[in-house]
């Protein structure tokens, strides 16, 4: 299974389909209960619901406070994809707990609820992850045309960290993103930044590019879509992020913002430190 649904133009990535499905069951169980108790319909599912949002987004945000201190504002735009979702789990366990020390009647609607969305959440993350598509684990036998005109072939980039960024100038999330980018590659030049054009003509790969005054020797062009068919990604953009021994860490398929790009360079940092150190 493909980590997104693709329908047409729409792509929705599948963990978020799995914790709405998720939520709107736990949200008719919580319902069903406490009209069977007798309840009228009270505020605590969406209360518990709006404390776990904050605080799961709270959390991520704690924990990249220096990327979303540089852009404050950027952190009440969630398409980012930053949660730390054990903190908003907590968060509404906590809630539950709150009912349950002040012998609320909602103590026990709420405590099937939260329990009913847990489950379905982490049982459907199990089942995306048994099902997920089998990526190359390895940088993929693809070579291609920098703008400079110099030839690249990624398994020579073994030795060092690699992100692949896949992109077209036509889609808003990719060119939101390539500022965060670029400005990682100057403050990571230990990480090689690959910024892989898929399927515009060269012409207008370059255009784009000048604009955004990226680096001619780590724009590629694939102007059949080669590697993202290799890849099977079919969103974009699509951040692939490969440790020095061009094994995969970590993939994002969607925008990212500065915290969200530190998160998945961080894993392949520390992968590469980890195996120094094992040495």
């Amino acid at each position: 299974m493909d980590s997104v649904l693709q329908l047409g133009p729409l792509v929705l990535p599948w963990a978020l389909i799995i914790l709405l499905v998720g939520w709107q069951l736990g949200h008719w169980v919580h319902e069903r209960l406490a009209r069977r108790s007798g309840l009228t319909p009270g505020p605590h599912a969406w209360r518990l619901t709006l404390a776990a949002l904050l605080a799961a987004r709270l959390g991520f945000v704690l924990q990249y406070r220096a990327e979303y201190g540089a852009a404050p504002w950027s952190v009440l735009d969630i398409r980012d994809g930053g949660w730390q979702p054990w903190a908003g789990l907590a968060a509404a366990l906590l809630y539950v707990g709150l009912l349950w020390l002040r012998r609320s009647p909602w103590r026990q609607p709420a405590l099937a609820g939260v329990a009913v969305f847990a489950t379905i959440w982490l049982a459907g993350l199990a089942l995306l992850q048994a099902m997920a598509p089998q990526r190359p684990t390895e940088l993929p036998d693809w070579r291609g045309v920098a703008l400079d005109a110099r030839s690249v072939a990624l398994p020579e980039l073994r030795g060092q960290s690699v992100v692949i960024n896949l992109w077209a100038s036509w889609c808003p999330p990719c060119r939101r993103e390539m500022p965060v980018l670029l400005q990682a590659s100057r403050a990571h030049p230990e990480v090689r930044f690959l910024w892989i054009n898929q399927g515009e003509p060269p012409e207008t790969a370059l255009r784009y590019a000048s604009q955004q005054g990226l680096p001619a020797a780590d724009v590629l062009l694939d102007t059949a879509s080669q590697l993202g068919r290799d890849l099977d990604s079919k969103a974009l953009p699509t951040t692939l992020f490969y440790d020095a021994q061009g094994r995969l860490q970590a993939v994002r398929a969607g925008e990212l913002s500065a915290a969200t790009l530190a998160q998945h360079l961080g894993r392949i940092t520390a992968s590469g430190t980890a195996r120094q150190a094992s040495k």
